[in-house]
This record gives C-alpha cells, structure tokens and sequence, in this order.
C-alpha cells in the first residue's frame, strides 16, 4: 500500500500548504482528500508535487506491506 504520511512532513518543512498546492500548483481539493486518504493518485500528480516541493518521490510516499490476511 502506498502511503503519503512523508508528503505531510515535507509540505511542513517547506512551509507549503494546502492552499498554496489548490491556488498556485493547480491541485484540486479532490486530489488533496485522496492524498489524505491514501488512495490512488495519477503519476502527473506525484510529479507536479515533486515539483512543487522540490524534493524526490520517496520524500512524500512510502510502501508499507499489507498485513497478512
């Protein structure tokens, strides 16, 4: 399962926020509730937030193993 917990961090560290993702980056509120709820994303995305954030991919996701059944 992909993860997006380090996006947060990172968004923090940099002083970016929601807002500034919405109005400056062109990232729609929709797209911010899937990336805070971990669901799936399009790959233009992630790079228009590597961008953004100028920092890589492993910077703001993260795969964690499924518990076994």
């Amino acid at each position: 399962m992909i993860v997006f917990d380090k996006l947060w961090d990172t968004m923090k560290a940099k002083n970016i926020t929601t807002y500034t993702l919405r109005e400056k980056c062109g990232i729609d509120s929709k797209t911010i509730r899937r990336l805070k709820a971990n669901e799936n994303i399009e790959t233009k995305t992630l790079d228009k937030l590597c961008a953004v954030l100028s920092c890589r991919l492993e910077d703001i996701a993260e795969y964690i193993e499924d518990p076994a059944p």
